[in-house]
């Protein structure tokens, strides 16, 4: 059960990862005004913000994927610590999106479904 929770604690520091790029780097471009419901305008005005906000994604998704190369690489208690800590606080920041933009909700869903996947599976093994 491990093995599936770090499948899914890799595939949430992947998806964090896309975000980094759409808000760090695609900001202003029509796929990433698109995906986050922005006008041109509003993409210009907020690009510093959106900038900023891509690199706590990217730093959760390294948290993550460090903490899975230490658990391959024979530190399990520090590495699922690292996974924990990333996962959990990817999660948490799709509950305060879910709950402080009703708009937001389905990004909201996509962002947290395989953080919570990654932990249900970690403390399902946990049990065992």
């Amino acid at each position: 059960m491990t093995v599936v929770a770090l499948v899914f604690a890799a595939l949430a520091a992947l998806l964090h990862v896309y975000i980094f790029v759409l808000e760090s780097v695609l900001w202003t471009s029509p796929r990433a005004r698109n995906t986050f419901g922005t006008s041109e305008q509003e993409a210009a005005a907020t690009r510093s913000l959106a900038f900023n906000q891509g690199f706590y994604n990217l730093f959760l998704a390294v948290l993550v994927l460090v903490g899975i190369v230490v658990v391959a690489s024979g530190g399990t208690a520090v590495g699922l610590t690292l996974v924990v800590a990333g996962t959990g606080s990817m999660l948490a920041a799709a509950l305060v999106l879910f709950t402080s933009d009703a708009t937001k909700r389905r990004a909201a869903s996509t962002q947290g479904a395989l953080p919570l996947l990654a932990l249900v599976a970690l403390g399902i093994a946990a049990l065992v």
